[in-house]
């Protein structure tokens, strides 16, 4: 993977995660870099799934493909907070 593959995958991982962010319940104190983390890994895993459910390629945006992105993303959100965001009051 080149460099710009590494930015590509930063940009994309931090929109997704921020879409994430963005549809969670509730109040997440979790990290920027956590967010990321989880959006780059949504990304891919998304990326995964819609190519096993759809095998068509579309031109321009696969919208099937960033539903599957925002949804694993806003679990993964969910899961990081309630884990990694601290204490509840």
């Amino acid at each position: 993977m080149t460099v710009s593959g590494f930015i590509t995958a930063i940009v994309i991982g931090a929109i997704i995660g921020a879409l994430g962010r963005l549809f969670a319940p509730g109040k997440q104190n979790i990290s920027i870099l956590v967010t990321i983390l989880i959006g780059i890994v949504a990304a891919l895993l998304g990326t995964v799934l819609a190519n096993a459910v759809s095998s068509a390629d579309t031109a321009g945006i696969d919208w099937i493909e960033l539903l599957f992105q925002v949804v694993l993303a806003v679990i993964g959100v969910t899961l990081a907070a309630r884990t990694l965001g601290g204490r509840r009051r």
